[in-house]
């Protein structure tokens, strides 16, 4: 028996999916900001749920920035790590999340002065303590791209060397991303550390956000210059062809995200993301930073769903990408494929 021909939020919430792109500091609900302020000790200007919700306002990737990082000072010790993690773990899994492949970014934290050990062993405790709910949960390190790639204490080099010094840290990280402020931050300039990264036996992924300053050039870069495995967002790739077909020759992933689009753009990107679903692209929709864009992952397949009208499905074919793109083995990948089957099988049946 086919899947019901229009997705419901009941078949999309409960569909197995693996996420690929979420900044764990980005799943900062304003409920745990005012908690983990009291917990150290910190002054907030904001006292209640709405206050901090009616700081969450943007409509430009600069804009969204300068609210985002401030936001990021209550966190301050390894066990704010392990709670935000841990946070976005039990509310994925409510969205039918299976797997997570999640980003951190180390600089914005010892950049003020928590030490590197704190930010990923809170991190990884949350990544290991996930099985317990059914989640496997792996951490991606990124580096901000505004910073300098070396010659700085804070630097990718730098932070670079904090993971790779240590092989126990080295083990509980699969990949390298970059995300921050794209504009005059082209991934040439990490080139040497993606490089480094890879020799390390680490995975590569690269934000190209969407509508950026020489977004097209910028993912030329990445595929053909960094040899990436992945590129995050990325949906500008419309705009040419070629590069198309070189992500589609590479098997290259392309983790969307059309909620976290519409608030820093004024388009989702639905018509781009499902013109290269079409195309063959393996496009993935994912919630970027859901605590401000008010949409964790099922949310983002509901608000595409609703804006491209897609088919049940389509969605099946998003979510069967979120796997195919992922960095799991053949053969874990191969048993999620199938729990989809069998998910539609019985949601139908």
């Amino acid at each position: 028996m086919p899947a019901p021909s229009s997705p419901t939020a009941e078949f999309i919430a409960g569909l197995p999916k693996a996420e690929l792109h979420v900044h764990l500091e980005g799943t900062l609900e304003p409920e745990v900001k005012l908690a983990l302020a009291e917990r150290n000790g910190l002054f907030l200007e904001q006292d209640t749920v709405e206050e901090v919700q009616a700081t969450y306002e943007f409509d430009s990737l600069a804009s969204f920035l300068a609210v985002y990082y401030p936001a990021m000072d209550v966190l301050r010790t390894e066990q704010d790590f392990y709670d935000l993690a841990m946070a976005y773990l039990v509310r994925a899994k409510a969205d039918g999340v299976v797997h997570a492949e999640m980003f951190f970014d180390p600089q914005a934290h010892t950049g003020r002065g928590v030490a590197f050990a704190d930010v990923i062993t809170g991190y990884h405790g949350a990544a290991v303590d996930a099985a317990q709910i059914g989640v496997d949960a792996h951490l991606i390190m990124c580096f901000l791209r505004d910073l300098p790639a070396d010659g700085d204490p804070n630097s990718a080099e730098a932070t670079l060397d904090a993971l790779l010094a240590s092989p126990e840290f080295t083990s509980w990280v699969i990949g390298v991303g970059l995300d921050s402020d794209e504009r005059d931050n082209p991934p040439r300039k990490f080139a040497e550390v993606f490089a480094r990264a890879r020799q390390a036996g680490l995975h590569l992924t690269m934000h190209c956000d969407i509508d950026q300053p020489d977004s097209i050039e910028h993912i030329r870069q990445a595929i053909h210059e960094i040899g990436v495995e992945r590129i995050d967002h990325g949906t500008n790739v419309v705009e040419d062809d070629s590069l198309v077909a070189d992500v589609i020759d590479r098997g290259l992933g392309l983790t969307c995200c059309p909620v976290s689009n519409s608030f820093v753009t004024e388009d989702s990107k639905a018509t781009e993301i499902v013109d290269l679903l079409g195309r063959g692209v393996t496009v993935t929709i994912n919630s970027d930073d859901p605590a401000y864009f008010a949409a964790y992952v099922a949310g983002n397949y509901e608000a595409l769903a609703q804006k491209a009208q897609l088919s049940s499905d389509q969605i099946i074919e998003l979510a069967r990408n979120s796997f195919r793109a992922s960095w799991l083995t053949d053969e874990a990948r191969e048993g999620y494929l199938a729990d989809i089957d069998g998910y539609v099988a019985d949601f139908t049946g």
